[in-house]
């Protein structure tokens, strides 16, 4: 190989020696690849941004920028400062000061003041500028990020009111994910949970609800998929107390949730919005079924005056009042007529008078003229209604079916009655029997407002049954 060769000063190469590639410029490659992705961040940010350097010209322009000013980043980068294009001129000197003051002040600043649009309009907006600092520490500039005041207020609102809700809101308010577990949950939900607000987090619902929960969980189920519906919804929930169940009514509102950063709606969740209203729709309840009570009682007595029989008046009554309120209903007339009164009186015997049919719904049946007493064992409700002269209520609790029907058999009752009710037939001061309310599981036991309503049925039964023994013994 000649010297020319081995001192590397041709360019001619053997058959030999390949050609080698040439290498890249490092540093040049960093550098682009570097500038692009800064291009890259600052056109995909949602907030408009520009830079200055140390004597006030504009070095960046993202695309917020020129969506709200209308400039163009060509247009822009390179002007010194704002005044006449961005800036009225009159404003520019103070604008600008307030801007490049931040290089010397520490953190960030917050302004307000109105830019120019490329069209002649002015636009409020709020800045954050900061400085920039260059490799030896030093301010080199600084960099202005900027929004439309609006915008930003209503940021602010959202975020207002999402503290609001979650702290001070006097509904209870929820934020359900994607399965169906409570992921926030505010003070007032967490008291109407009984639970706490951290307590809550992540449990499914059927730990926090005892009735309720399939309806709720469909609710939310159809909001994931469809959207709000057009109205508020009310749900009758059961809820775990250390007291036991408690049995709520919640008017409930729904939203659902969608990520604002997805080209495509991304559900995040449910928000659970609602308002206990117990108490307005029990009080709504009552008021319709007293309403309903007050009928059926008016239109019994308009029956009744029409039967020329005073005991077919009376099963009139009890027919009346069985409507809603109980299955099967029965009269028993103490033997004699009347009840025997003071402390040595003898054992009261009860003999049927009418009865529900025990098959098919219909009018209550007359018993036969037998006059038989009932079978009643010693503390039967009826037996202990007639002895204090008052209403008696009675039901078998939670037992097996075969249990319960042992316990109504055992009764002289239907094999279906689980809850009964015994209401005292008086009329002139004297007892003439018992009319027996009689309930299966379907319903629930018998309460205050009930054995009230089943005394009403009994003064009007009583005075059918006393007419009728005037009228049979003229």
């Amino acid at each position: 190989m000649s010297a020319s060769r081995r001192s590397g000063t041709t360019d001619e190469l053997g058959p030999d020696e390949p050609e080698q590639p040439r290498q890249p410029d490092q540093p040049e490659q960093s550098d682009r690849d570097g500038s692009d992705l800064l291009a890259a961040l600052l056109d995909g940010m949602d907030a408009a941004l520009c830079a200055f350097d140390a004597d006030g010209a504009v070095t960046h322009w993202n695309r917020e920028a020129e969506r709200i000013l209308g400039w163009t980043a060509s247009e822009a980068v390179g002007r010194q400062g704002l005044a006449g294009w961005a800036v009225r001129s009159a404003d520019a000197e103070e604008v600008e000061g307030r801007l490049l003051s931040a290089m010397n002040a520490p953190g960030r600043q917050v302004h307000e003041f109105a830019l120019l649009t490329k069209d002649g309009g002015r636009v409020l907006v709020r800045t954050q500028s900061a400085a920039v600092r260059g490799t030896d520490g030093r301010p080199a500039g600084v960099y202005c990020a900027f929004s439309e005041v609006h915008a930003q207020i209503d940021l602010e609102r959202s975020i207002a009111l999402s503290e609001a809700l979650f702290e001070d809101a006097s509904w209870g308010v929820v934020l359900v994910d994607a399965d169906l577990r409570p992921a926030v949950v505010n003070a007032h939900a967490a008291r109407a949970l009984g639970t706490g607000r951290t307590s809550a987090l992540g449990r499914p619902l059927g730990e926090l609800l005892v009735q309720g929960v399939e309806e709720l969980e469909s609710a939310l189920t159809h909001v994931l998929a469809e959207g709000a519906p057009p109205a508020p919804a009310e749900i009758w929930v059961g809820v775990r107390t250390p007291d036991g169940e408690r049995r709520r009514c919640w008017r409930c509102g729904f939203v659902r949730l969608a990520s604002p950063l997805a080209e495509e709606p991304v559900p995040l969740g449910v928000g659970w919005l609602f308002q206990d209203v117990t108490e307005a729709r029990q009080g709504e309840q009552e008021a319709s079924l007293l309403r309903f009570r007050g009928n059926q009682l008016h239109r019994a007595a308009r029956a009744a005056a029409e039967c020329e029989d005073p005991t077919e008046a009376a099963t009139v009554h009890l027919d009346f009042a069985l409507a809603g309120f109980a299955d099967h209903a029965l009269i028993d007339r103490v033997a004699g007529g009347t009840a025997p009164e003071g402390e040595s009186a003898a054992p009261v015997r009860l003999v049927r008078l009418a009865a529900t049919p025990s098959g098919a719904p219909g009018p209550s049946l007359l018993a036969g003229r037998a006059g038989l007493p009932v079978r009643y064992p010693q503390g039967h409700p009826a037996l202990s209604c007639v002895d204090r002269a008052s209403t008696v209520r009675a039901g078998v609790g939670s037992v097996p079916p075969e249990q319960a029907r042992e316990w109504a058999l055992a009764r002289q009752w239907p094999g279906d009655a689980v809850h009964a009710l015994c209401a005292v037939l008086r009329s002139r001061g004297r007892t003439l029997g018992v009319v027996t309310f009689l309930r299966g599981a379907g319903r629930t036991s018998f309460e205050r407002a009930d054995a009230s309503y089943a005394e009403d049925v009994a003064v009007r039964i009583a005075a059918a049954l006393d007419l009728a023994g005037l009228v049979g013994r003229e």
